[in-house]
């Protein structure tokens, strides 16, 4: 039977899954041992402003009540809190704490570090193609034309 030709979505997610799994590595090495996956891929749609629960939710494509419980875990090792939005009541929006800046500070520099990793691996042309490629607009269809 021949091997089935590789989906690209397939390769996306695996290769995602190697990148996440040295950033959870390096948070703990770096003491956040308390930094799950779900946490690294929520702080990963974070800005440096508040974000809504629901906006967060949408990003990460899971229910604002598993964002809740993910950002709660976060607030109790002072990584996050949340804030009331000011102009509508209803939505409550979670933005880093010092602490959080600190971690996400240490966490971008480990970025490189990781570059440099895959880099070794597979190339440093290959790494800059890779990122020309992931950065092309996918959206209005006409990148690469």
């Amino acid at each position: 039977m021949p091997h089935p030709p590789a989906l690209l979505r397939n390769l996306l997610f695996q290769r995602s899954a190697w990148f996440e799994t040295r950033v959870v590595e390096r948070a703990r090495i770096n003491g956040y041992e308390h930094i799950t996956p779900a946490m690294a891929r929520m702080f990963g749609h974070m800005s440096h402003r508040p974000i809504g629960l629901s906006e967060l939710a949408r990003r990460l494509g899971i229910s604002r009540q598993a964002v809740h419980k993910c950002a709660s875990d976060a607030a109790r090792h002072g990584l996050v809190e949340f804030l009331p939005d000011p102009a509508n009541g209803r939505v409550v929006r979670v933005q880093y704490t010092a602490t959080g800046r600190d971690m996400e500070a240490l966490a971008l520099s480990d970025f490189g570090g990781i570059e440099r990793e895959l880099a070794e691996r597979i190339g440093s042309e290959a790494v800059d193609e890779l990122k020309r490629l992931l950065a092309l607009d996918w959206e209005d269809g006409t990148a690469g034309r």
